[in-house]
């Protein structure tokens, strides 16, 4: 049951991951202002912002790391 919990949560915060990378290539989001419940808005902006914590420390990281370089 832990493992099933851990591994849906990884999926989760991948998922936030690509959907910021998205909006950063793109500049699509999702449109989080149509969502009635204020509530839920709030959860879901946390959730994405999840997303963009993972994606900025990972390339902080990448950036940091001898196994990466940036090719022009």
């Amino acid at each position: 049951m832990l493992g099933r919990l851990f591994h849906l949560t990884a999926e989760a915060v991948l998922l936030s991951a690509v959907l910021a990378g998205i909006k950063r290539n793109t500049g699509l989001q999702p449109a989080t202002s149509k969502i009635q419940s204020k509530e839920l808005r709030k959860y879901i902006d946390g959730y994405l912002s999840v997303g963009e914590w993972v994606l900025d420390t990972t390339t902080v990281l990448m950036n940091n790391s001898s196994y990466f370089e940036r090719k022009h």
